[in-house]
């Protein structure tokens, strides 16, 4: 296969993870809009995102397993094809509930398309060195959009409507499905086999009623019921997928996957990365607009520079900092840069939310820490795994990072509620920020640790 055709391959990949990446961030500073249209408060709109991360993070897995099974491009082109149908939809609601509806059919067809292109990449480029280089510009586009979300949010809901937020992403994946159908390369045959729908689907019911749970925590007073009951069943479902997966002769995840050190590693990562970020989106949207006073589009014009920022440093600084660094140490280094944002912005509570310091912490953790967190993490889930286990190791690393974005999100929500504060955001969100950041460094360092010793005592054998 030609360089051209594997660029082009790559692009087409990565456009479908930027979109996905690009709708869960975008929402945020549209959300007084759409409070303002549909007269709702802001406990009811929250459902829009918690919706998108729940059928996100939920159908992963099954979406994993099938791009393994039945097709990386076939499940790729059904995905886009869903997250097309469904943003259309979205972008024409005239009621919350359709707008709900399709919003979370958005996360279906989000979860279709990350394994599979995932999988696309890594099937590519085969190399060790070329591959890490394609899942690295494969892993910033993520990063991109969930950086650049933000501000396009923002500029899209002032000067235009928060209809377009969604309705842009209709002629983006048109023209990739287009470019996909002709030039993704043909699934092998053969490929398909019987998938163990029903532990997908008791997977799915029981990650839905864990976040459920998780997010509705806050009203555990008024709801005990509910809310006890929701995370009591969770765990009888979750427990019986575990019982399937070790008895099914053909299950839907091999539990020898998880041998791999590194896989377990960057999975509990990736949990505390979707809580730091999906809270710092989300913290920095109140910041802005409740307690600085910005309208959305000046909210948004101020985050722009930041995903320049990413770009700038997915092209020009990241693949010298790969090659000096392996997965786990640049892991390190962007969880620097997290935690680094994360008291850039608590300092700035200090100062009377000090304009410099917030925009200093926005570009520590979307401009730089970010882009080389997800790259390094997409690196390690897959640096051991066998090529016919590809989509399977992504879905689980992405469901872990919509998982801790959901729990995250609702933990940070509930203590804010349990000590409430006086501004929108108080210092205690910020510290449980850098508590989720502390807590990922902790867990690379020592798999660094783990490793060295490792290599010590193969050389003393030796």
């Amino acid at each position: 296969m030609s360089a051209e055709r594997k660029n082009l391959i790559l692009i087409l990949a990565s456009a479908g993870t930027f979109v996905e990446a690009l709708d869960i961030a975008i929402i945020n500073l549209t959300i007084p809009s759409i409070q303002e249209q549909f007269v709702i408060g802001a406990e009811t709109v929250q459902w829009l995102q918690t919706l998108y991360v729940l059928f996100f993070g939920g159908f992963l897995i099954i979406g994993g397993k099938l791009s393994d099974q039945i097709g990386r491009k076939t499940i790729f082109l059904w995905g886009s094809l869903i997250f097309l149908l469904t943003s259309l939809g979205a972008g024409l609601s005239t009621d919350f509930t359709t707008l709900a509806f399709f919003r979370a059919l958005q996360g279906l067809g989000a979860a279709f398309i990350m394994p599979s292109a995932m999988s696309i990449v890594v099937n590519t480029f085969k190399g060790d060195q070329e591959r890490n280089r394609a899942i690295g510009i494969f892993s910033s586009f993520a990063a991109i959009g969930s950086g650049s979300g933000l501000s396009l949010g923002g500029i899209i809901s002032t000067y235009l409507s928060w209809h377009w937020v969604f309705l842009i992403n209709v002629p983006v994946l048109l023209v990739t499905l287009i470019f996909a159908c002709q030039y993704l390369p043909k699934d092998e045959k053969g490929t398909a086999q019987k998938t163990d729908l029903l532990s997908g689907i008791v997977l799915v019911l029981g990650l839905l009623s864990l976040t459920y749970g998780t997010h509705e925590l806050i009203h555990i007073k008024e709801y005990p019921v509910m809310v006890l009951g929701s995370l009591v069943l969770a765990a009888i479902l979750l427990a019986s997928v575990v019982y399937r997966l070790k008895t099914a002769s053909k299950p839907l995840i091999d539990l020898r996957l998880f041998r791999h050190t590194s896989l377990v590693v960057s999975n509990l990562t990736f949990v505390m990365l979707g809580a730091f970020f999906i809270g710092f989106l989300f913290l920095i949207s109140l910041m802005l607009q409740k307690d600085m006073h910005h309208s959305a589009a000046s909210a948004g014009l101020m985050l722009v520079p930041f995903s320049v920022m990413s770009a700038l440093v997915a092209k020009f600084i990241l693949p010298h900092v790969s090659k000096r660094l392996d997965s786990s140490q640049m892991g390190i280094l962007g969880w620097a840069f997290m935690i680094a944002g994360a008291l850039s912005l608590l300092i700035s509570l200090y100062f009377g939310h000090l304009l410099p310091l917030v925009l200093l912490g926005a570009a520590c953790i979307s401009g730089i820490g970010m882009t080389f967190c997800f790259t390094a993490l997409s690196v390690l889930t897959v640096q051991d795994v066998d090529a016919p286990d590809y989509g399977v190791a992504s879905s689980l690393s992405s469901t872990s990072y919509f998982l801790g974005a959901g729990i995250g999100l609702s933990f940070m929500t509930l203590m804010s509620r349990v000590f409430p504060s006086e501004s929108a955001v108080g210092s205690l969100s910020l510290f449980i920020l850098a508590g989720y950041a502390l807590i990922a460094l902790s867990m690379l360092l020592y798999f660094i640790i783990r490793t060295i010793k490792i290599r010590k005592e193969k050389m003393a054998v030796s």
